[in-house]
């Protein structure tokens, strides 16, 4: 009866109550559930570009992890149980005082309630991603639930992509949009796709595996290969490449401050010789293509590629932003709404906007730099530079075969992130942010909890 005068009044939301009181029974009761479930949904969940007051929303799963983070928080105050020893990890520490900055600009930025959703939209995802996932992830068995939770639905998109590309002839083109509505463009679907690609490969290293596991796993690899190339995204390339070098420097365990030290006299290098390495590659003058091999030769093209020359623009805004505010920034997430001034009319592309509403700085590492000044930006390198340390110190310590399996998949799609990190920047989308603190959540569990057990402990 109730339910008719409700739908007889037009108030049609009734129809989604049973469904917010299920949630509501699973996060106080079964919130690993609650957990695994957000996982599965967040390859599928829609960007609402507006939802009131200017701000955007993923759909359904920011409303859900900003209610998993309430239901936490609260029986952490009421119980108080959490392991300590999560806290007093240097990542999380680490994790502490980047939040805690970040929090400290939103009260000086130029904008407070973009600030403010901004943070609020970052401790959801790191109290939901990466301190309940560390809870989740005491048992070992979660943390394969949490991979293939995320890659599953991840594969549909890619299956849905593939097939809506292939009505229009696998072109460059239509590249850029097929992955709609799941994906903004094509540049934030390759990046998922290379975060997740090497931890599945990983799998296929596994000796718990039977064979028609190992052919689905196998399946899945050729799908998602199909897919990182049929997304055009160039940044998505490179990051597997640099993933197996890297892959390879672990296994013949290159000593750790001698990569740091290579990296270093590389940066160096570029400094010393840059004037003579930008006229090199000033010289290329090819620009993205539907053919593979002109396409992977435009990346160094830094003279007449449209999105190259558009990031160049971006990174020198940021850095004159910087300039201006070197302590505090313009504020979390204000970038977009504030770099119009400061792009200058000389490195303007054909993709440039005078209003400055084309997005973000394109990188991980500019943009908390023009927003949250040098405070902002170190602490972010700190908690990577913690990470990679902790991901190779941890892999040669764990006992468990599988658990190393995992592990070294986890850094390698981590990293993957780290080295796209460069060129674009999707710590504002939910898909990124849930493999990305995800992963960091996967090293201190097998730390804390799984790096000394026996081989059976973690067979699955």
């Amino acid at each position: 009866m109730l339910l008719a005068i409700f739908l007889y009044y037009e108030q049609f939301w009734i129809l989604g109550l049973p469904i917010a009181l299920a949630f509501v029974g699973v996060a106080l009761f079964k919130l690993d559930w609650l957990f695994l479930i957000i996982t599965f949904l967040t390859p599928l969940s829609i960007n609402v570009e507006d939802v009131g007051g200017g701000f955007g929303l993923h759909l359904p799963t920011e409303p859900l992890i900003f209610g998993l983070m309430l239901v936490f928080l609260v029986r952490v105050f009421y119980d108080n149980h959490f392991d300590h020893k999560v806290l007093r990890h240097p990542l999380t520490l680490l994790i502490g005082i980047n939040l805690a900055w970040i929090l400290i600009t939103t009260f000086t930025s130029e904008d407070p309630l973009v600030s403010l959703k901004f943070f609020l939209s970052r401790l959801w995802f790191v109290v939901g991603f990466f301190f309940i996932a560390t809870q989740v992830f005491r048992d070992d068995r979660n943390i394969h639930r949490f991979i293939w939770m995320f890659t599953i639905p991840l594969m549909i998109v890619a299956i849905y992509t593939i097939v809506m590309h292939s009505t229009h002839g696998f072109d460059q083109k239509s590249a850029h949009w097929v992955m709609q509505p799941f994906f903004k463009d094509h540049t934030g679907y390759g990046a998922i796709l290379a975060m997740v690609y090497p931890i599945v490969w990983a799998y296929l290293w596994s000796k718990n595996l039977t064979l028609n596991s190992k052919i689905v796993i196998s399946v899945v690899m050729a799908i998602l290969t199909l897919a990182i190339i049929l997304s055009y995204t160039r940044a998505a390339w490179v990051s597997l490449v640099g993933v197996l070098v890297l892959f390879v420097l672990v296994q013949i365990k290159v000593r750790w401050w001698i990569v740091a030290m290579a990296v270093l006299m590389g940066i160096g290098a570029f400094f010393s010789f840059e004037d003579q390495i930008l006229m090199k590659l000033e010289q290329n003058r090819q620009d993205s293509s539907d053919d593979l091999a002109e396409h992977v030769n435009s990346i160094s093209n830094v003279a007449t590629d449209a999105s190259n020359l558009e990031r160049i623009n971006r990174w020198s805004a940021a850095l004159r932003m910087f300039e201006e505010r070197p302590v505090f920034g313009y504020g979390p997430g204000t970038y977009k709404f504030h770099y119009a001034p400061f792009q200058h009319s000389s490195q303007l592309s054909t993709i440039s906007t005078n209003f400055g509403d084309g997005g973000n700085a394109h990188s991980e590492y500019f943009g908390p730099l023009a927003e949250m000044g040098v405070f902002g930006m170190l602490t972010f390198l700190m908690i990577i530079a913690m990470a990679l340390y902790k991901f190779i110190t941890v892999y040669y310590k764990t006992n468990s075969r599988e658990m190393r399996i995992v592990l070294m998949g986890a850094f390698l799609g981590f990293v993957t992130y780290i080295v796209h990190g460069t060129m674009n920047n999707y710590l504002d989308l939910d898909k990124a942010n849930v493999p990305f603190w995800g992963f960091l959540a996967i090293l201190v569990a097998v730390e804390l909890y799984h790096k000394d057990k026996s081989e059976e402990a973690t067979a699955y």
